[in-house]
């Protein structure tokens, strides 16, 4: 395996432009991010926040700067309604599985979308095995949510709603505040949490608006660092710790915090935020010239999910008719651009996106999807250098499709 792997390498050698399109998956961290966590590992605030030394009382200071940023760029009323978390899997297993075993006095029923990320759908159907059962709510062609179906699916028994804001796949922007007023009103001890991580920096979100309970939010989504996310959680309700161990600055999750990930999770906030509708501007519009360039060269295209303002601005996810998207990653890759087939949850297992197949599209189409986020950090001669290259790569695997007979 690590030989063939180092033949995979050999072969990119000589790339002269790279395009990081996966940031579904992963990110580039930008230099300034970089440079603001590396203080933080040995020159200031590496202690244990709980203990009574400068070098705690330094981390100590820093984490309640950072309660304070993130709680202000979600719109959070107080900073004790915001937890760190080593990412946005671990933030989701906490919301759904902490906020369940609170409630479950009330009832036993956990309502969620079909294509919810699988860190929401798989840690929904483990609360079976303690007695919870869970209803998948159907979406339309685009992903958007059926709020008659959620209407009808949400009653006395129903202790926990996830609907994503933005969906990681499509970019859909789901109608978050109709939903939570359509739970709400069928049953007011329903809690309502939303997997924000594709919202957060790309569309306007203030929890206290949107009236949620409990949201999610990755770093390495909006260019910070891996292994950070965080979770918010409503003042007053109620949340079982789902691990033991030692406390620190938060109650909901143990152990020593990360101050150099938080720092960086943070600086990336900032950076998202301070210059918000410019970077969002600039997103769309690079986002747009990509898709209307992939468009405008190649034919039996599907663009799935939605168009215009009913979308999250970075994301683009296209299925390409008889080119194989494992194949197409592989052949742009050697070209020095980066995408992903689908998603990365489903990607090694060779399974069609559950989202795809969730808003109607067949298996050939699934499996040939591509998908791309652009970020504040691309530029023209970025999207210009991807457009040179990705119609000849999906030419070039259409040939080979087409002298082998396969369809």
């Amino acid at each position: 395996m690590v030989e063939n792997v180092k033949e995979l390498l050999k072969l990119h050698e000589g790339i002269t432009h790279e395009v990081y399109l996966d940031n579904e998956n992963s990110c580039i961290v930008p230099q300034e991010v970089v440079a603001a966590m590396l203080p933080y590992f040995n020159k200031t605030a590496y202690g244990n926040p709980t203990l009574t030394h400068k070098p705690g009382w330094e981390a100590f200071e820093v984490i309640m700067n950072s309660f304070q940023k993130i709680s202000r760029y979600i719109g959070a009323k107080i900073l004790e309604e915001i937890t760190f978390t080593p990412s946005e899997t671990e933030a989701n297993n906490l919301a759904i599985m902490g906020s369940c075993f609170a409630q479950k006095s009330r009832g036993k029923k956990i309502v969620v979308s079909e294509i919810e990320p699988v860190n929401v759908l798989q840690v929904a159907e483990l609360m079976g095995k303690f007695g919870f059962s869970t209803t998948k709510i159907p979406v339309d062609h685009e992903g958007f949510i059926d709020l008659e179906k959620l209407k009808e699916a949400v009653d006395n028994e129903t202790v926990l709603v996830s609907i994503s804001a933005v969906n990681n796949e499509l970019g859909t922007i789901q109608p978050i505040k109709e939903a939570v007023d359509i739970v709400k009103a069928k049953n007011s001890h329903t809690l309502f949490h939303t997997d924000a991580s594709d919202a957060y920096g790309r569309i306007p979100l203030n929890v206290q608006d949107l009236k949620v309970d409990l949201a999610t939010v990755s770093s390495y989504k909006i260019q910070g660092p891996r292994g950070m996310g965080a979770m918010y959680l409503k003042d007053g309700v109620n949340m079982e710790r789902i691990l033991e161990g030692q406390i620190g600055t938060q109650k909901l999750w143990p152990g020593v915090e990360n101050t150099p990930l938080i720092v960086g999770f943070t600086k990336a906030s900032e950076l998202a935020f301070e210059n918000f509708e410019a970077n969002t501007t600039k997103m769309r519009t690079l986002r747009d010239k990509l898709v209307d360039g992939i468009f405008n060269e190649l034919g039996d295209l599907r663009y799935n999910g939605p168009k215009g303002d009913k979308r999250s601005p970075d994301n683009a996810n296209i299925s390409i008719l008889r080119a194989e998207g494992e194949a197409l990653t592989i052949e742009l890759s050697l070209k020095g651009v980066y995408v992903s087939s689908g998603s990365a949850c489903s990607r090694r297992l060779l399974q069609p996106s559950h989202v795809l197949i969730a808003i109607g599209r067949i298996f050939e189409e699934a499996h040939g999807s591509i998908l791309m986020k652009v970020t504040r950090s691309h530029t023209e001669e970025d999207i210009a250098y991807v457009l040179s290259v990705l119609p000849t790569a999906v030419n070039r695997i259409r040939g080979i499709v087409g002298s082998t007979g396969v369809h």
